[in-house]
């Protein structure tokens, strides 16, 4: 196959899977025991260790809020590439532990507040992920705490979860998650525009599917073997089930690794990654309004 054809291929398909963005968000506070919590987690760039997140992306879900709704953002590394200090899995994973962290003081100071959950890239598979465990019982909350979760794209979509806006086509650059949400199925809501590369890959795009896979598990967590085993052999299952390695090959050859660079140059000069302050999600919303209201109805 070539390992140079391999490396090519997987490097013009990584920052798909890296989730990549640039913006922030603030805090706004409210009474000591709010009706409703909101965690926000930012994309990557949004945030980081040395500097608080600033307006961008969900800013505009969290501004408006009821009176009676807390909201905090998470800081967390917000990285994509070893060369900035945090492997897409570890910064991801830190998310993830600082918004649990968020949740379980929460849930210990009023304990009679419902929370929810929002997220966008990078911070929408943390906030997925958050949901995931909590849904499957394994939270540091139960869920019948969470009143919802929102997730913009989100580079672990899966076809099967609740989507709001034109359905988009493919599923996440990083794969479903195994076991989806549980008990929270039915209070998860996606967004992802039919364009953003991130969250809707095509299910035959193999390259991609591999890179997002090497990119979900860069944090190299033995107690998450079981996960990588599944994920991987659903790559595999579908690779074997429409051509098996000579499709690949076909995939990593140079007219082909060529015109994923360029299709990706073409994603990323058209913002759709950036744009869902203005993308339209139907009933006069765009998907930042209709996640604003959505969650503004739990409080």
């Amino acid at each position: 196959m070539g390992w140079k054809k391999l490396v090519a291929g997987l490097g013009a398909s990584a920052a798909i899977a890296s989730g990549l963005m640039v913006g922030g968000a603030a805090t706004a506070t409210a009474a000591p025991c709010p009706s409703l919590y909101v965690v926000a987690i930012p994309g990557t760039w949004e945030t980081g260790h040395d500097k608080q997140p600033q307006p961008g992306m969900l800013s505009g879900v969290t501004r408006g809020l009821p009176r009676n709704v807390e909201v905090d953002y998470v800081t967390y590394a917000a990285t994509a590439f070893p060369w900035e200090g945090e492997v897409y899995g570890n910064s991801k994973k830190e998310a993830v532990s600082n918004a649990r962290g968020l949740l379980s003081r929460m849930a210990l100071r009023c304990g009679d507040t419902r929370m929810a959950v929002v997220g966008y890239s990078q911070g929408a598979d943390a906030a997925g992920d958050l949901a995931a465990e909590i849904g499957t019982g394994l939270g540091a909350v139960p869920a019948d705490k969470i009143a919802g979760v929102g997730l913009i794209s989100d580079p672990r979509r899966s076809p099967g979860d609740i989507q709001v806006g034109p359905p988009a086509p493919g599923a996440g650059a990083g794969g479903p998650r195994p076991g989806g949400f549980g008990w929270l199925s039915d209070r998860v809501r996606t967004i992802c525009a039919v364009d953003d590369l991130y969250c809707a890959t095509a299910t035959d795009d193999f390259v991609t599917r591999f890179a997002g896979f090497l990119a979900q598990s860069s944090d190299a967590n033995p107690a998450n073997l079981w996960r990588y085993q599944l994920e991987a052999g659903a790559i595999i299952s579908d690779l074997m089930a429409q051509g098996g390695v000579p499709l690949l090959q076909a995939q990593l050859s140079e007219s082909a690794t060529q015109k994923r660079i360029d299709d990706i140059e073409r994603f990323y000069k058209s913002q759709t990654h950036t744009a869902y302050a203005s993308y339209q999600v139907g009933g006069g919303h765009t998907a930042i309004t209709w996640m604003r209201d959505w969650i503004a109805g739990m409080a």
